[in-house]
Parts: structure tokens; sequence; C-alpha cells
């Protein structure tokens, strides 16, 4: 594990996603939060853990926070001081996760890298952050994607539900981590248009991906590299996957359910809440 008192000097933008995205969510239900991103884990609302680990990892420059919706900011205090003295810039979110990115990219500077990451991360850790981020720079690629592969996380959680992709050189779940060169946040747009035909996807296989890659993929031929490597040829961005040591990073808050591991994660694992551990 990187040690965090030696971070790499290069530091990052953080685009953090925090919208709803359905009207009756099962997070809200169980926990009466006024929205997702407040919902508690570990005592504290989701979204200040996630925060409180970026700022502990020392190599985020900014922040910007896309979601949730401006009425309801009132309703977590700690989040509200924050935008309030600038240390996170809130964004009202967009209609999608791919528009709600691109909105957020213009108002980050164009030349710095960026991580996107989501509200309900709720077992971000610094460490991940750092560790994620110093291999990010380390390879030639556009953008980086964070996985976690399965026989690490059953291994770990073995009762934990995740959805993997099955590839032939080993199934692995994603991590709601990414990173961005400044060529790298086209594949927001690519994002948007694969949104644009979800409701169509036989369109969407025949436009973006083809029947073959689909044959590969559902007879367990596919490998992760030729996987990216139609993402470039379809997106004009070269994506690196980036393996990370501690399965915790494949864990996000969907349902009430993870919720509830999340929660029994934290008490077996006594995960700090990082506001006043901020390293210097």
């Amino acid at each position: 594990m990187t040690n965090l008192h030696n971070p790499v000097q290069q530091k990052f933008a953080a685009l953090v996603l925090a919208a709803d995205r359905t009207a009756d969510d099962p997070i809200t239900r169980y926990t009466g939060a006024a929205c997702k991103a407040f919902a508690p884990v570990g005592g504290e609302p989701m979204i200040i853990r996630v925060l409180d680990a970026l700022a502990a990892s020392n190599l985020i420059e900014t922040t910007v926070l896309c979601g949730p919706p401006k009425s309801r900011l009132d309703h977590c205090s700690l989040l509200k001081a924050r935008i309030k003295s600038g240390e996170v810039t809130w964004l009202p979110n967009k209609e999608s996760p791919s528009r709600s990115a691109e909105y957020g990219f213009e108002h980050l500077p164009a030349n710095i890298p960026v991580l996107l990451t989501t509200a309900d991360h709720a077992l971000l850790t610094p460490q991940i952050v750092q560790y994620f981020l110093t291999e990010s720079l380390k390879v030639d690629s556009d953008a980086t994607v964070g996985l976690v592969k399965q026989t690490q996380m059953t291994a770990a959680f073995p009762e934990n539900k995740r959805t993997f992709f099955r590839l032939r050189d080993g199934s692995v779940c994603g991590c709601n981590l990414f990173t961005f060169k400044p060529h790298g946040r086209k594949l927001a747009a690519f994002w948007r248009s694969v949104e644009n035909l979800r409701k169509h996807p036989w369109r969407l296989i025949a436009h973006f991906v083809g029947p073959g890659i689909i044959l590969s993929y559902l007879f367990r031929r596919l490998s992760l590299d030729q996987a990216l490597n139609t993402l470039a040829d379809k997106s004009g961005v070269c994506v690196k996957p980036i393996m990370l040591q501690d399965a915790r990073a494949g864990i996000d808050v969907d349902n009430v359910e993870d919720l509830l591991q999340a929660e029994s994660i934290l008490n077996k694992t006594a995960i700090p809440f990082y506001r006043r551990n901020k390293m210097p």
C-alpha cells in the first residue's frame, strides 16, 4: 500500500456525482435521509465520508460535487458548510450520469487530470484513492478505470453480491473510480451516446459493440484488453485498467443490503472518519 506521507507530486481535481436517479430510492426509504447521498453509514452521511477520504489522500487539488438538488442541501449541514466555505464547489446535477460528468468537466480547468467517483462509495479510504491515482499516473492512457478481481472480492467478502464482468482472463467488478486526462474527458460524450440508446439494445450492440464482441463475451472468450481496445476503437479514448488491492473499493451502496454490509464492514475493520485526520 502506498504511504500517505509520500504522495506523488501530480494532483487531481475530483468530480463526485451525487444525484438520486429514482424518485423512490430504497436507501432513502430505509434511512429516512433527504437523498441517497445523505444516508448515514458509520454514523456519517455517505457523501461526507467520500469527501473526507478524497481530502485526506492529499492528491486532490479541488473538488466539484454534481448534485444533489439545491433544495436538499439544507438537510446536510456538514455539506452545506463546506460548500459555503469554498472547500467544495456544488453544481446542479443533470438528467443522467454522463451529462452530469460533462457538466462537471466544463467547470474544471482543462489541463488538470480528473478523478471521477460517486457519493455512494461509502467505504472509500484515502489509501484506496492514493493507490488508484498513483497507479493511474504510471500508465500511458487517456483514462483509467478501477477494477477488483472476483477472486479477491469473494475471498474478502464471500456473501457480497456484485455484478461481475466475466472475462477470459478472470472476472472483475467496477469500483466507480475513473481518471481522465484532458483527451480522456471525451469519453463522457461517448457515454452519453450509449445512454441515449439504452432502450434500443440491438441498435446499441450494432452501433457500438458488434455481435462478434457480444458472442466472445457470452462464451468467455473476451479478454479485458480486447474489451478496452474495442472501447478505444469506438470512442477514440484509450482506457487502461487499474487493479485495486483493497476489495472494499468494489463495494458501493446501491441498495439496503449493500448499506447493511457496509455498516458491518465498518464495524469489523474500524475504517475511520477522516475529517480530523487529514494529512499535512
